[in-house]
């Protein structure tokens, strides 16, 4: 069962610079795949489906820092959206409104993958 009270609650409490960002990227995240859930994790809204997906990372300074979660050695690549060479995450990062828009196709691919890969009967 979705926490989205405990979520907005988080939210309507956040003081954050890129607060209208970061509520646009939940709104993007949760409505592409219906299957997701979010809850706050990790002291921040996060994700997740079986597995946890993904989770703000609201220390980052500048830009909105999104980590994406990987298991079994199972990884996404996108370098259009995804960076770093961890070997079980990777992170986003989204400067401006613009900016999301612009990555905003890439990331509902990304999100629909990640369910895709972490389905039960695939493991």
């Amino acid at each position: 069962m979705p926490k989205v009270n405990e979520v907005e609650d988080y939210m309507k409490k956040l003081d954050h610079p890129f607060k209208a960002e970061i509520e646009r990227l939940r709104n993007i995240i949760l409505n592409a795949n219906p299957k997701l859930e979010e809850r706050v994790k990790w002291n921040a809204p996060s994700y997740y489906y079986v597995k946890d997906l993904a989770a703000f990372n609201l220390r980052a300074k500048g830009y909105v820092q999104v980590i994406f979660i990987f298991y079994d050695g199972n990884m996404i690549e996108d370098p259009s959206l995804l960076q770093g060479n961890w070997k079980d995450r990777r992170e986003a990062r989204f400067y401006s409104m613009v900016d999301i828009k612009a990555k905003q196709p890439a990331l509902e691919q990304l999100v629909n993958n990640w369910v895709k890969l972490i389905e039960p009967n695939n493991n």
